[in-house]
C-alpha cells in the first residue's frame, strides 16, 4: 500500500515513488486498486484539487518487483518522458538477487525476447525468432552471501519480463521467481528484483535528476546487500 513516505522525489511536473512488491502500478481488468489511483487520491486531498487529478505513468515495473516508478503530473512531462524512453535517455538500474552467480563478473546479455500472452511469460532466444524483440542489458556482480549473489543491471531496452528472462537464460534465476526457474518462492510472494535507481535530465527544466530507492524494509538479505555497498 502506497504512503506519502514512499515519495522519493516530487516537483510540479514529476512524482517518483518507491513501489512495494505486490502493488500494481496501474489497475488491471479485475479492478484491483493500483498505486496510480492511490496517488491521485492523495494529491486531490493534499493539494485541495476540485477536479480530476492528472497523473501519467511513464514506465511500469512488474507487480512482484519493488523500487522506483516515475509518474508525470503534467501532460507536457509525460510526452517528453515517453520521447526520452524511446531515445534511451533514461538510465534505469536494477538490483537482482540471484540463486546462482554468473560465470563472468560483468558483461552484456543480448537476446531476442518473445512473449507468450497465454502464460504471461517471456522467452529469451539467442537469435531472432518470429515476432521476438531485441533485448540488451549490461550487468555486474556487486557481492555475494553464502547462498545468493547481488547483480546490478543496467537496462538498455524495455521488454516484457526482460531482466527475469535474460538472467534465467544464463542460469541465474532471480530469488523467488518461480516463473523463471527459481527453486522456491519468497514468503511474501515477491521476487528479489528491485528498481534501484533512475537517472535522466528533467523533461521540463533540464536539470539532472537522480533518484535511488531504498531496498524493501524487513528483508534481512536485502539489508545485508545494501549495507555491504555503503
Amino acid at each position: 500500500m502506497f504512503t506519502i513516505k514512499d515519495i522519493l522525489y516530487e516537483d510540479n511536473h514529476l512524482l517518483i515513488v518507491n513501489k512495494h512488491a505486490g502493488d500494481l502500478v496501474q489497475s488491471d481488468p479485475d479492478g484491483t486498486e493500483a498505486i496510480e489511483d492511490q496517488i491521485k487520491a492523495m494529491i486531490k486531498v493534499r493539494d485541495h484539487k476540485p477536479g480530476a487529478v492528472y497523473l501519467g505513468v511513464a514506465h511500469r515495473i512488474d507487480r512482484p518487483v519493488s523500487g522506483v516508478v516515475v509518474f508525470a503530473k503534467t501532460s507536457k512531462a509525460l510526452t517528453r518522458l515517453n520521447e526520452m524512453i524511446r531515445a534511451q535517455q533514461i538510465k534505469k538500474t536494477y538490483w537482482a538477487i540471484t540463486e546462482e552467480r554468473p560465470n563472468d563478473e560483468e558483461g552484456t546479455l543480448h537476446h531476442w525476447i518473445a512473449r507468450n500472452p497465454k502464460t504471461n511469460r517471456s522467452h529469451a532466444y539467442q537469435r531472432p525468432k518470429g515476432d521476438s524483440k531485441e533485448a540488451i542489458l549490461d550487468y555486474r556482480v556487486l557481492g555475494a552471501s553464502t547462498n545468493y549473489t547481488l547483480v546490478e543491471v543496467d537496462l538498455k531496452t524495455g521488454r516484457h519480463h526482460q531482466i527475469r528472462a535474460q538472467l534465467s537464460a544464463i542460469g541465474c534465476s532471480i530469488k523467488g521467481d518461480l516463473k523463471y526457474g527459481a527453486k522456491r518462492s519468497n514468503k511474501d510472494g515477491s521476487i528479489s528484483l528491485h528498481s534501484r535507481r533512475v537517472e535522466f535530465l528533467h523533461p521540463v527544466g533540464g536539470k539532472p535528476v537522480v533518484v535511488t530507492a531504498p531496498v524493501p524494509k524487513g528483508d534481512s538479505l536485502w539489508a545485508f546487500f545494501e549495507e555491504a555497498q555503503r
